[in-house]
């Protein structure tokens, strides 16, 4: 089973990136043939300023290995390393249906949101596409709100076998013991953790940092501490039952508790008698005894950063060992050889 999956390096990683994906990367590593990437072509689109942009990758990697991602079980490497995605990308925008992109909700969310409708945000499902498409993945681990582009991802490989495989019938399905497929693409399919799928801000919306309103990772302890406490509530007061769902902050403390602890907060929640300053406190508390040995982790990474870079070197030419075949494949079907 071979397992693709990324993160943008547009921010500071968050629990929602961290629940809804990373952990499952982690997981996984000793699941299949893991590759997994640091998307700083994708996070071009919001990110505009180049320096920050360096060390927003960089920050990514060094995440990525202190959560646990063993270079020995799992390739990490950055998008920008494997010029052959970005030419994927090309054959498969000559098929992508215009359609097909203007339904992408991830879309019409951003935009909603007042980030800019440029060209490279329109086109994201192409290039994410080109990312999962490359390494003729089976399995891609995302949030629930990444589930749509894997589902585009399969629309737009099968577009691409229409019209470059001779006889290619989408209907005949795969076989996953000789790994033969009917088409040059693979089709792939999603895994979410449903239970940890959507992770709520700090302001009752899907965490993102395209909202502003996420809890990272590595943040500072007093950085952390006010986010955590400015997490919004309602006016229930201390002596009232209180309904779990009125916020965040019941969401946020089940990633956390363990099934003895969250059965106490769900009865003092029902039965009442604790403010919610109470329940931020201990979210508080439970996200560092959850994070503070990856945090310590990542400390002792910063000093060799020479290590990280090689990380990502070779995860490169790992990654690009996979691509060869395939990306050939395409050039001879498009007419490039």
């Amino acid at each position: 089973m071979r397992i693709l999956s990324g993160v943008q390096s547009s921010g500071k990683l968050h629990l929602g990136n961290y629940f809804g994906a990373i952990k499952q990367f982690i997981e996984l590593q000793d699941e299949g043939e893991a590759l997994y990437f640091i998307a700083n072509l994708h996070a071009m689109t919001t990110v505009r300023d180049g320096a920050r942009m360096r060390g927003l990758t960089l920050d990514a990697a060094l995440d990525f290995l202190a959560l646990g991602l063993d270079p020995k079980k799992a390739t990490l490497f950055r998008q920008s390393d494997i010029p052959e995605v970005t030419e994927l990308f090309w054959y498969l925008s000559a098929v992508a249906p215009m359609g097909l992109l203007e339904r992408a909700h991830s879309y019409k969310d951003k935009v909603a949101k007042g980030i800019s409708s440029d060209i490279g945000l329109f086109t994201y499902p192409v290039l994410m596409a080109a990312d999962i498409l490359l390494y003729g993945s089976d399995v891609v681990p995302v949030g629930k709100d990444q589930v749509q582009h894997v589902e585009m991802t399969r629309d737009i490989a099968t577009k691409f076998n229409l019209a470059y495989v001779p006889g290619y019938d989408p209907k005949r399905d795969e076989n996953p013991k000789t790994r033969k497929i009917e088409g040059i693409l693979r089709l792939p399919t999603a895994r979410v953790q449903d239970q940890t799928a959507s992770v709520p801000g700090v302001d009752g919306q899907k965490m993102s940092k395209s909202y502003d309103n996420t809890i990272d990772l590595f943040a500072d302890d007093a950085v952390t501490k006010k986010k955590v406490m400015s997490i919004k509530s309602d006016s229930t007061p201390m002596e009232s039952a209180k309904d779990p769902n009125a916020n965040s902050i019941h969401a946020l403390l089940s990633l956390f508790a363990n099934e003895t602890d969250l059965a106490e907060i769900n009865r003092t929640y029902r039965e009442g008698g604790k403010g919610y300053g109470h329940y931020k406190i201990q979210l508080l508390d439970l996200f560092h005894a959850y994070f503070d040995p990856a945090r310590a982790r990542r400390k002792e990474l910063e000093g060799d950063l020479a290590h990280v870079e090689s990380v990502l070197k070779d995860g490169a030419e790992r990654a690009r060992k996979t691509a060869g075949p395939i990306i050939e494949q395409c050039r001879l079907a498009v007419g490039m050889k």
